[in-house]
């Protein structure tokens, strides 16, 4: 009995062990992605048409280097409805305070993220400013939508009888085209 007493006690310490690894690296997780402002961080704000794909958290980034989150976003709340995003950006960026934001895609598969594109005010942007030069996210698969639905309208009809029919072998439309091929004069009908 003593024996399986040590043995359960083992396992049971082993596995306490183990739950409390995972719960500190879960909090370690949190704390290391939580979308806050600190005491180094300055907090500007943006409003976009779509903002899409974009959620507290996302990276805010100038030229491809992370400079701050999304710390919070809302609707606005009278006509024309634009989502507003808080920004947290590092104290160390000063961007200028004719600077633009947009919502750009990592590539096809890539989550979004907000680029800031610094423009050439010496005056800088400061705690409790707002962006007004904005591009919203793009709606990739209405695009892909439309295309799909539209590429089919500039096509030719198919013809019927001497013009791209399975009896000359699919290419009737570009003999209507550019003209049957010609003759060079160096066929051999020996054959």
């Amino acid at each position: 009995m003593n024996q399986l007493f040590r043995q359960n006690l083992v396992e049971a310490l082993i596995g306490a062990g183990v739950l409390f690894i995972a719960i500190v690296a879960a909090l370690v997780f949190y704390q290391r992605t939580s979308a806050q402002v600190g005491e180094d961080m300055y907090e500007i704000a943006a409003l976009f048409e779509n903002a899409a794909g974009v959620a507290e958290g996302t990276d805010v980034r100038v030229s491809g280097i992370t400079v701050g989150s999304v710390v919070d976003q809302s609707l606005e709340g009278e006509f024309p409805f634009r989502a507003r995003l808080q920004l947290a950006i590092d104290d160390r960026y000063h961007l200028p305070a004719d600077s633009s934001a947009s919502i750009t895609s990592e590539g096809i598969l890539g989550g979004n993220y907000i680029a800031l594109t610094p423009g050439g005010d010496t005056e800088e942007l400061r705690d409790g400013d707002e962006i007004l030069d904005t591009q919203g996210s793009v709606d990739m698969l209405g695009l892909i939508g439309s295309y799909i639905n539209n590429s089919g309208e500039s096509a030719p009809a198919a013809s019927s009888g001497s013009g791209g029919g399975a009896d000359d072998g699919g290419f009737g439309v570009l003999e209507e085209d550019f003209g049957a091929p010609e003759s060079d004069g160096l066929e051999d009908d020996s054959l």
